[in-house]
């Protein structure tokens, strides 16, 4: 069954072609499918377009069909193309023509929108939660390890002092600056596209902002076509708000592989989380860590990949719009398990306390040098010449270090204010009128 069959004979192998992976990941849209049509039949009845025998068969119709999904039972079968197909065939084989008066008013095409939104607003909202819960975690472990010294790197050379502290805290407030770019692909994906049919609007009396407030959405798409316009839009800021967790982790699990390698040893991955050689008795490698960054690159291309999908198309909607599901889907569940994967495994590694006591990270405690020259007076300029002459002729000494004071310093990591920052913005997300508005439209049933 296809909702479009108009009694034409489509060729099978096309018919696959077309299809696609919708069968497969459409599974992941079906209690959204059936929200969404709840919320629709029923302002079609208050809106006088459904009789209220028709929308009571519908509803109770439906909310079978949202039962079946819970239980794990529901299944779109092969010849149906799709979840849209099999909901109403299912709905139209237990009710009968009520069934058929579903579809009032509605296209497959802001059916699709309204599934994609319902079931974006969900998913990131466990991405924000994982990821408030990902930068607590690096915040508990820069407060433990605050004053536990760790060479500073750049150009890939030791540069200056660091420490733990400084380096968990850093990607700590890497993540809440993450959770900015969330809110705008949560908002963005916060907005109704119900009711705007196939891109132009229907002649039917419907009342947009009655299924706006039953579905929870904090707007509505005004213009009907630019609901179909946003559909690329939701999907590429939702793309860069993945990438944007994706480049924190990234960056964190790869200084991981090298600070955990034998030549820095800067931290101990405990064995639990490694794997052995084959062939290498001594071999403990950080495959975790190295499958996190290569699943994090692949994040950080999916942009790229929503926005040429979508490159050229001039407006209305297009068949090349269900490739996008295929980007995005998969990719949101490799996030969400990436950031419950790390957070796992930073519960087991171990620092390194005594690492500046090799004199090869004398050098690093240069600057240190310089300010205790200007202490006795000498201008910076002429302390630095000073220094980097000992320096070049071996006769420089490590001074006693000096513990750093200001904020965001390796001794003064600033912890407190990146926990209150991730707090104000882990409570931006109003996430309780999503639950109000499906507490009162599912009723007894459980939510999504």
């Amino acid at each position: 069954m296809n909702l479009w069959d108009k009694g034409d004979v489509l060729d099978a192998f096309v018919h696959r072609f077309t299809i696609g992976e919708d069968q497969s990941l459409d599974l992941e849209l079906a209690p959204y499918d059936v929200i969404g049509s709840l919320a629709h039949a029923r302002m079609l009845y208050e809106c006088a377009l459904l009789e209220k025998e028709d929308w009571e068969a519908i509803d109770a119709g439906l909310r079978d069909i949202y039962r079946s999904i819970r239980a794990g039972s529901f299944r779109i079968e092969a010849q149906v193309e799709d979840v849209h197909s099999q909901v109403e065939m299912l709905l139209t084989a237990q009710i009968g023509d009520a069934g058929k008066r579903l579809h009032t008013a509605r296209s497959r095409n802001d059916q699709v929108l309204v599934d994609l939104k319902l079931f974006f607003r969900d998913r990131l909202r466990g991405i924000v939660n994982r990821t408030a819960a990902l930068s607590d975690a690096f915040l508990d472990l820069a407060d433990r390890h605050a004053q536990t010294l760790l060479p500073g790197y750049t150009h890939g050379q030791a540069a200056m002092p660091s420490s733990f502290g400084q380096w968990f805290a850093a990607h700590a407030e890497s993540l809440v600056s993450d959770l900015l770019v969330l809110q705008a692909a949560y908002r963005m994906a916060d907005r109704n596209p119900l009711g705007s049919a196939a891109g132009y609007g229907t002649s039917f009396p419907i009342d947009r902002d009655r299924t706006t407030a039953l579905l929870g959405f904090e707007a509505l798409h005004v213009s009907a076509i630019e609901a179909q316009l946003g559909r690329v839009k939701t999907d590429r800021m939702v793309a860069q708000a993945a990438a944007a967790v994706a480049a924190t982790i990234g960056r964190f699990v790869a200084d991981v592989c090298v600070y955990a390698s034998d030549n820095y040893r800067f931290i101990t991955l405990h064995p639990e989380i490694t794997t052995g050689s084959s062939i290498m008795p001594h071999k403990r490698n950080p495959d975790v860590f190295e499958l996190l960054r290569a699943h994090c690159n692949r994040l950080q291309s999916l942009p790229n990949e929503v926005t040429l999908l979508a490159t050229n198309l001039p407006s209305g909607y297009h068949r090349d719009f269900q490739l996008l599901k295929e980007s995005v889907l998969p990719s949101l569940s490799r996030l969400d398990g990436c950031l419950e994967v790390l957070r796992y495994a930073l519960g087991h590694l171990s620092v390194n306390a005594h690492i500046l006591d090799d004199q090869r990270y004398d050098v690093i405690f240069s600057v240190d040098a310089i300010r205790q020259r200007m202490e006795d007076g000498i201008p910076f300029r002429d302390a630095y010449r000073l220094v980097g002459a000992e320096l070049l002729e071996g006769r420089f000494v490590r001074p006693d270090a000096a513990t750093s004071s200001h904020i965001g310093s390796p001794g003064n990591p600033g912890t407190d204010r990146i926990r209150a920052a991730l707090a104000a913005e882990s409570g931006r997300f109003e996430f309780s009128r999503r639950d109000a508005a499906f507490t009162a439209l599912l009723g007894d049933l459980p939510l999504p």
